[in-house]
C-alpha cells in the first residue's frame, strides 16, 4: 500500500493500511492523537473554537470517506496540518465572501428604505400642498379636525357654525383631496 518514494514511517504506515481498510480502531487512534493539536493550530486562523472543532471534524470526515483512495507520501501528521491549513483558508474565504453579501444586502435595503423614506416625503410634501389648494374655509375646517384633533362639534362652536357645516366642509376637502391626489400620485385614496 505505501508507494516506493514514500517518506511515511512505519507506524504512520500501519495507521494508514488501517484506515484504508476501514478498521475503526486506525482512525480512533488517528483521531485521539491529533485532534487537540489540529483545533488548537486551526484557532490561529479562525476565532471561535467552535468553528476551529468543526473544521477539524469536516478534515477527519473527509479522510474516512476517501479512505480507499487516500495516498499520502508524507507523514500524517503532515498532511492532516495541511488539509487543516486548507480547510481554515475556505472557511475564510466563504465567512468573508457571506459578510460581503450580508454588507451589500443591508447597502441595498438601506437605500431601498431611503427611497421608501424619499417617496413618503414626496407624497406627504403633495398632500400639505393639496390642502393648501382647498378653499380658506375648508381648509381652516379640515385641518382642525385632521391635524389638531378636535371634533365637528368642537370646530362649529368655535367658528360659530354649525355641525353640519362643518361636516359639509369636511366631506368638500376629502373630495377634493382624492380628486387632486389621485391626478398627482395615481390612486391615493383617503
Amino acid at each position: 500500500m505505501r508507494p516506493a518514494e514514500s517518506n511515511l514511517s512505519s507506524t504512520d504506515e500501519v495507521v494508514l493500511v488501517g484506515i484504508q481498510q476501514g478498521e475503526e480502531a486506525a482512525y480512533q487512534t488517528l483521531f485521539t492523537k491529533y485532534y487537540p493539536m489540529l483545533t488548537t493550530f486551526a484557532l490561529r486562523y479562525v476565532s471561535e473554537v467552535d468553528s476551529a472543532k468543526e473544521i477539524v471534524q469536516e478534515v477527519f470526515i473527509k479522510l474516512y470517506q476517501k479512505r480507499e483512495t487516500l495516498i499520502i507520501q508524507q507523514s500524517l501528521k503532515a498532511y492532516l496540518f495541511k488539509a487543516v491549513y486548507r480547510t481554515c483558508l475556505n472557511t475564510i474565504h466563504q465567512e468573508n465572501r457571506r459578510s460581503y453579501h450580508h454588507q451589500e444586502a443591508i447597502l441595498y435595503r438601506s437605500d431601498a428604505e431611503y427611497a421608501n423614506k424619499l417617496e413618503e416625503a414626496e407624497a406627504e410634501q403633495r398632500i400639505y400642498r393639496a390642502i393648501d389648494q382647498l378653499p380658506t374655509q375648508c381648509r381652516r375646517i379640515f385641518t382642525m379636525n385632521r391635524f389638531e384633533g378636535m371634533g365637528n362639534q368642537a370646530v362649529a362652536d368655535q367658528l360659530n357654525l354649525s355641525k353640519r357645516t362643518v361636516e359639509t366642509q369636511i366631506s368638500k376637502a376629502l373630495k377634493l383631496l382624492r380628486k387632486t391626489l389621485f391626478l398627482l400620485i395615481g390612486g391615493l385614496f383617503f
